[in-house]
């Protein structure tokens, strides 16, 4: 994205970086404002999410669709319409809406102004402020097709969340739940109580208990952590499912993933990629006005400190989501 203007085009603030490194090379720069195109909405942004992908991104130089540096990361973002570009039916300006454009193509949401498709946003949960809305889309909509959309998770079924007290995890739980299922949680013994409150039914602290020694009967499990740095937490969980389960992971099966022993099992091993998704978004939007979903909001950072937001999601242990208030009132 050009920093640099020679049009009278109206400007705005971005997060930007123009090489792979740490936290140090996001940047706030100023550029010109988007312009929405056919079938596209230009959205005021109040708050913009911040997710894992996005600090793995800056480090790498690299989207998983291939763009490269420069651009502007984030894909969450909850805000107000600025202008609709040409066949937009479905928002006017002046609507407050929330979404994950473009994933995994990049959105540019750390911006006071993103362009999106109009179908990759929906009307803002009532009674939920900027911040907790641009908290959800991704982990909200990663959990929604994991466990809906791919798993079909049913009344009575038993389902085990990784990372459960995380910004998908806490979300996957509570969405387990309103389907009728039995949760099994892992997190440390501090988020306990945390994941008791949202429902989860069993809890296993990773640090203490071998979940695949002791947790057994599980129809989904739900896999953010995958079998990087030596974990195998994919591989381990194939030991708590029954057959006929569904084991969905967020970070690929590797080379070593026993695919045919999961399929000799009757187990369904697959690889998550989360779409953007607008009846994903209603359906959310149903949970949260219903009271059956909450989003937890770990930290809230000023725009100008997206920075401070990456090195507090590095360093781990965050519990739900980190979110960057852009502003606008």
């Amino acid at each position: 994205m050009a920093e640099n203007s020679t049009t009278d085009a109206p400007r705005m603030r971005v997060i930007s970086q123009d090489t792979a490194g740490g936290p140090e090379v996001l940047k706030l720069v100023e550029t010109d404002r988007p312009v929405p195109g056919p079938t596209e909405i230009l959205v005021r942004v109040h708050a913009a999410g911040v997710n894992p992908t996005d600090w793995k991104t800056r480090a790498r130089g690299r989207f998983n669709a291939g763009a490269t540096p420069p651009y502007v990361l984030g894909f969450d973002i909850s805000g107000v319409v600025e202008a609709v570009g040409p066949g937009v039916t479905i928002h006017r300006p002046g609507d407050e809406v929330y979404g994950m454009p473009r994933f995994p193509h990049p959105a540019g949401a750390y911006a006071q102004f993103v362009s999106a498709p109009a179908r990759h946003c929906a009307p803002r949960p009532a009674g939920l402020d900027h911040v907790r809305a641009a908290a959800l889309p991704l982990a909200a909509l990663t959990a929604w097709q994991a466990l809906v959309d791919t798993a079909d998770v049913r009344p009575g079924q038993r389902v085990l969340v990784h990372a459960a007290a995380g910004g998908v995890g806490h979300l996957a739980v509570q969405i387990a739940k309103a389907r009728g299922a039995q949760v099994v949680a892992t997190a440390s013994a501090a988020n306990h109580d945390f994941l008791r409150d949202l429902g989860a039914d069993e809890l296993v602290d990773y640090r203490t208990e071998d979940f695949a020694d002791t947790v057994r009967g599980i129809d989904c499990v739900l896999d953010p952590i995958g079998d990087d740095y030596g974990t195998r937490y994919g591989t381990r969980s194939l030991a708590t499912m029954r057959a006929g389960g569904t084991l969905v992971t967020l970070r690929g099966l590797d080379r070593e993933f026993p695919a045919a022993r999961a399929a000799e099992s009757g187990i369904r091993a697959v690889h998550l990629l989360v779409e953007p998704d607008q009846a994903g978004l209603r359906a959310i939007t149903g949970l949260v006005e219903s009271g059956r979903l909450r989003v937890a909001v770990d930290s809230v950072f000023p725009f100008e400190d997206a920075a401070g937001a990456h090195t507090r999601g590095e360093a781990g242990g965050v519990k739900g989501k980190l979110v960057l208030a852009v502003g606008h009132g």
